[in-house]
């Protein structure tokens, strides 16, 4: 048999990937296998020749000699050192690699038979917090339901005393090989559910299942800095595994309840901070809250609604470290309300006084009025 290029035998390009190399073996395996070329010995020895590929460029160690001194590279090796070896391939093995993940829902517990184990379910706890715990961290007693192992037949499900019998319809395998056509598929066995075994005498506490219900109390520390949508990883405090495999993980996600004050985005807090109108006209100083205690927040003469004042580092440190953030206050002037008689005549001789020159003292009104006239006067004009 001619020693041809490999990666020209599974048509992939030298640099192709692991998983690339996988889907051009599989779809050329299932093209060539002799259970769908019966009796025709090109198929048969084309489908060794991929085998042969595939084994060598998917184990790196190989591939790296092969791709360094080519076929002389992999010479010597197990299975006669080539597609025609003395090791040929078993063909069932094969169309088993092929298919097994496909029908038995990959390659992590298909074919454990008894000796199967299953990790848990991994769990997702919502937790709520104020703002200010999740700026400066905290310490959380949760609740979890979730699913522990049994402890009276020791996860086994078995009652106690006896033990889990070998599957009778596997045979303690876990797969059944099913015949359809020219194809042998393998499927995870009906009965067991692939792992080999049945329980006869299942345990009256968790009836057979190994596992039982429970409320798990637990203390999460929660970092400084986590914001919304964030989330912390307790590792094995998740749902039991089966047949004695590992616990899950437990997932705790942020959820953040809205302030009074503040909203934040980011590592940036924002507020809106009323003042009256003699103080937007005059200037002022007020106090404003932080998260860290009251600040001086100097208001200047003229100021107006909308205008942003910041306040540095009054902020947030993110979990994720870098700068602490900013406090940004937003003004907004307010108008007063629930005037007295005096109060009304003052406003109203203080009207008088600003006379035509009015506009100077109220330069986005002047603009505002100078737009609308020229609007007036194009949609005049446009009549």
């Amino acid at each position: 048999m001619s020693k041809r290029d490999l990666y020209e035998v599974l048509g992939v390009a030298k640099n192709a990937s692991d998983d690339e190399i996988k889907k051009a073996y599989r779809r050329l395996a299932m093209k060539l296998h002799p259970d769908r070329n019966p009796d025709d010995k090109v198929a048969e020895e084309k489908f060794k020749e991929v085998k042969f590929a595939y084994e060598s460029l998917s184990d790196a160690r190989k591939r790296a000699a092969y791709d360094q001194f080519g076929h002389a590279g992999l010479e010597g090796g197990p299975g006669g050192g080539g597609p025609g070896g003395a090791g040929g391939p078993n063909f069932s093995d094969i169309f088993g690699d092929i298919f097994g993940d496909i029908f038995t829902g990959g390659g992590g517990g298909g074919r454990g038979g008894r000796d199967s184990a299953y990790r848990g379910a991994d769990l997702r706890y919502m937790l709520d917090l104020t703002l200010e715990e999740a700026v400066f961290g905290t310490t959380a007693k949760i609740r979890v339901p979730t699913l522990v192992g049994c402890q009276h037949c020791n996860g086994s499900g078995a009652k106690k005393g006896t033990k889990p019998a070998q599957c009778p319809t596997c045979n303690g395998v876990g797969q059944v090989r099913m015949q359809q056509g020219f194809f042998s598929i393998q499927q995870t066995c009906p009965r067991c559910h692939g792992r080999g075994v049945v329980i006869m005498d299942p345990c009256e506490h968790c009836h057979g299942h190994g596992r039982v219900e429970e409320q798990k109390t637990l203390s999460v520390k929660v970092p400084a800095g986590v914001d919304n949508g964030d989330r912390i990883r307790l590792s094995g405090e998740g749902e039991a595994g089966e047949g004695g495999g590992p616990a899950g993980d437990l997932y705790v996600q942020i959820r953040v309840k809205p302030h009074p004050i503040f909203t934040r985005e980011e590592n940036d807090l924002f507020c809106e901070v009323p003042i009256s109108f003699t103080m937007a006209a005059l200037g002022g100083e007020m106090e404003v809250p932080t998260l860290d205690g009251r600040v001086a927040l100097k208001i200047p003469s003229e100021t107006q609604t909308g205008r942003v004042f910041r306040l540095r580092s009054k902020g947030v440190k993110s979990v994720r470290g870098g700068l602490q953030g900013d406090l940004l206050c937003k003004v907004t002037v307010e108008t007063p309300v629930n005037l007295t008689a005096r109060q009304r005549e003052l406003l109203e001789q203080f009207a008088e006084s600003m006379g035509e020159g009015s506009h100077e003292h109220s330069p986005q009104s002047s603009g505002w009025f100078d737009k609308v006239k020229k609007f007036w006067d194009e949609m005049t004009g446009a009549g």
